[in-house]
């Protein structure tokens, strides 16, 4: 009985009467609620949905397309496909298509042309009934698409002929699904045995003899012209006529079996002893029959095990086909089968064309590796691929994530490795040049030192101010030390060292210089007032206010190194590029360009300061305690750093930013000691090594008063003076009075005894 004949037996029959079906296969029939005394021996359409399932996810296709006849066996096998299909995962529907009852003219063109508009989905899920699968396929024929389409059919088409007589190319490579059966033989030998005179009890079998022998047993019925002839009873089955086993006939034995089990088992319970049916099943009752079908537990005639579970349904076992072409010729070749899991052999499989690589049938190609996949709503099986850029990573298939902080992705943004830590190294043209500057700085600054030293006591090296000097000296050296610091490996002690002399060696310089112009500048301002010395001007003194200027540079840094330990660390945002490549992690010191500020502001407000003084001293003659070199020193210095600011923090967002700022850092350093060094004490050291005829004490010299007199009175007439030997200078006013003839003698103004 198919599914619809055994569904309306059990709405229509009276009573509870037990049924057992060998050919319905309809899923609905498992529902236990409303076919309830329904049994079969054939598995439901749900196991064949499943191993079409299977079959699809095995082949790695993840979009295919559905066809089903019109009615219950084709519209409730594609939707029990859908319902495995979304419950297993993986696979999509890309059109579901229905053939009418009645198809029109030119229906099965549309079906192929809706079929057709997703070129990716080639597979197409069929359960049709065979005269549906025979006019889809020559409407597929009829287009020229012979071997795009993949068929996957049901048990409707199984291995059978006629849907693809005549068009074998089309269906080549179809994969096909049958519940396993086996020929009877015992069958074969009983039927074929049969004639009208040995099978008079089959009251259909007459009606049978005349349709396969195309013969008619009444001579009556006979027309002329018909070419019908009358059946001579000689006729035999499998001889006169071609004979091929129906493929249901297993089935049918195994039905019978499993009631006659079932009702024998009845028997020998109730009716132990007796022949024919005892009052306990007179009449039979239907639910305990059921009760003896369900637990019947035989072997088919075929050796397959025949059972039920607790709907009413036969396990699951089916054989897998495929319809390939070999050397011209066609046939349907088992390539696996299906037991609760699917068991296929890839190697015998064969596409069309004979290629053996499985054809694809997916909505998007796989991602590339380090792009993620973004499902489109609703078609979970189709995607856009998206890369993971910047310094993302392909987590897993769907899901880009950053890399650590101290991480970059790889070349492909599968993974992620540690970001190179880099440095400013010795041999870096970076480093070189500041290194060159500084070594020769050094080496300038010890020969002026060892200079000062040899001829500490010469009027040259006394006028200068020795104490001071050796002050203003020892900070330049600092200032050129610094640059080997500032290069060296980041570590705590080397952020220590940084912390405490990037700006001691320009306080103790800046320091130094604002000390003297402060000192010009009060003896004169002192002068136009009165003849009296100011206060604290003795070197004792001048070293004082010196070491108090300093000591507030230091008192800062003590407190920085209390509130903010140092310490070395790798920044990996400083070099954090928009391509991650060119990343890198920068091993520095924990100085930010706020904490440089602070940490060179106070060497910046003495470096003001003393300029400020510098430009109040303009007008000191030349020959009073460098003045006007200080001046020319300041202005040059204030320069350089103007330069200075824009460039450093100019190219804070530079790829070369550690390099540019560094250098440019340790070469303003070295150049503002260099000016300090070279305007300051580089004529000092010519006069005492080249000219040390010009290096003695002379005569006349003058008390602290008078040459703060005459140098006042001097301005107040005429600011101009002119260089003499031994670093004297003559004012206008001593020769205003050698020309009225006051003196014989020249009178000449010496500051060689005074350092002022």
């Amino acid at each position: 009985m198919d599914s619809l004949t055994s569904r309306g037996l059990q709405e229509i029959t009276p009573g509870s009467i037990p049924q057992v079906s060998y050919a319905s296969t309809a899923p609905e029939l498992s529902d236990n609620t409303r076919y309830d005394f329904f049994s079969r021996v054939v598995p439901p359409d749900t196991y064949q949905a499943q191993a079409m399932v299977d079959i699809v996810r095995h082949m790695g296709w993840n979009y295919v397309s559905t066809v089903a006849s019109e009615g219950n066996y084709g519209e409730s096998g594609v939707d029990a496909f859908i319902q495995k299909s979304r419950e297993d995962g993986g696979v999509c529907i890309s059109q579901s298509v229905k053939i009418p009852r009645e198809p029109k003219v030119g229906e099965f063109d549309k079906i192929i042309h809706r079929l057709g508009e997703n070129p990716n989905a080639r597979v197409v899920i069929i359960f049709a009934n065979e005269d549906d699968i025979r006019r889809l396929l020559q409407a597929a024929k009829k287009v020229n698409l012979t071997g795009h389409f993949l068929w996957v059919g049901s048990d409707s088409w199984g291995s059978k002929i006629s849907p693809v007589l005549h068009q074998e190319e089309m269906a080549e490579g179809a994969v096909t699904i049958l519940p396993k059966r086996q020929s009877i033989k015992g069958f074969d030998r009983y039927f074929i045995s049969r004639t009208l005179e040995n099978n008079r009890r089959n009251i259909w079998f007459a009606e049978f003899w005349e349709n396969n022998f195309n013969c008619k047993l009444n001579r009556h019925a006979l027309k002329k012209g018909s070419g019908i002839k009358k059946c001579t009873n000689q006729e035999r089955i499998g001889k006169d006529s071609s004979y091929e086993q129906e493929g249901k006939v297993m089935f049918v034995i195994d039905a019978v079996y499993a009631m006659a089990h079932a009702l024998h088992n009845m028997h020998s319970d109730l009716c132990p002893g007796k022949v024919g049916l005892c009052s306990k099943m007179d009449p039979i009752d239907g639910t305990l029959l059921l009760k003896y079908i369900r637990d019947v537990k035989i072997t088919g005639i075929a050796g397959n095990p025949v059972q039920f579970n607790e709907n009413g349904d036969a396990p699951g076992r089916y054989d897998i086909y495929q319809y390939q072409i070999k050397n011209k010729t066609a046939e349907y070749k088992i390539i696996g089968h299906w037991t609760d899991q699917l068991n296929l052999n890839m190697p015998a499989m064969q596409w069309p064309g004979g290629a053996r690589q499985v054809p694809s049938s997916i909505c998007s190609q796989p991602c590339k590796p380090g792009w993620r996949k973004k499902i489109v709503k609703g078609i979970p099986c189709c995607w856009h691929c998206e890369r993971c850029d910047g310094y993302q990573y392909q987590a897993d298939a769907f899901t880009c994530k950053m890399c650590r902080f101290d991480m970059r992705p790889n070349k492909t943004h599968t993974g992620c490795h540690k970001i190179p830590i880099v440095q400013l190294e010795w041999s870096s043209p970076w480093a070189v040049i500041p290194v060159l500057i500084a070594i020769l700085g050094i080496m300038a600054t010890l020969f002026v030192v060892v200079t000062f030293v040899r001829y500490n006591d010469t009027p040259i090296v006394k006028a200068s101010g020795r104490e001071l000097s050796y002050v203003l000296l020892t900070g330049i050296f600092l200032c050129y030390a610094t640059t080997f610091l500032m290069i060296s490996t980041p570590g705590v002690g080397i952020c220590s060292l940084r912390r405490i002399f990037l700006g001691l060696g320009m306080s103790i310089s800046y320091a130094a210089l604002l000390t003297k112009t402060n000192r010009i500048y009060r003896i004169f301002e002192q002068g136009k007032m009165s003849v009296s010395a100011p206060r604290f001007i003795s070197p004792a003194s001048q070293l004082v206010i010196t070491f108090s200027l300093i000591s507030v540079q230091l008192l800062g840094v003590c407190i920085w190194f209390t509130v903010d330990p140092p310490q070395a660390f790798i920044d990996y945002e400083d070099q954090r590029m928009a391509n991650p490549e060119l990343a890198r992690g920068v091993l520095k010191c924990d100085i930010s360009d706020l904490s440089l500020i602070c940490l060179l502001g106070y060497s910046m407000l003495l470096m003001v300061t003393c300029t400020v003084y510098a430009i109040k001293t303009r007008g000191v003659p030349e020959t009073f305690n460098e003045a006007k070199p200080i001046g020319f020193t300041m202005y040059t210095t204030c320069i350089i750093w103007l330069a200075f600011i824009p460039i450093f923090f100019g190219t804070s967002q530079s790829t070369e930013k550690m390099y540019i700022q560094t250098t440019t850092l340790t070469i303003s350093v070295s150049l503002s000691a260099s000016v300090s060094l070279g305007m300051l004490y580089m004529p000092k050291v010519y006069v005492v090594l080249l000219h040390p005829e010009q290096n003695v004490a002379k005569r006349n010299t003058r008390s602290l008063k008078a040459v703060v007199t005459a140098a006042t009175m001097s301005n107040k007439f005429n600011p101009k003076v002119s260089l003499r030997p031994n670093g004297e200078a003559k004012t206008e006013l001593c020769e205003n009075l050698e020309t009225q003839g006051l003196s014989p003698k020249q009178t000449y103004i010496s500051y060689s005894n005074h350092a002022i």
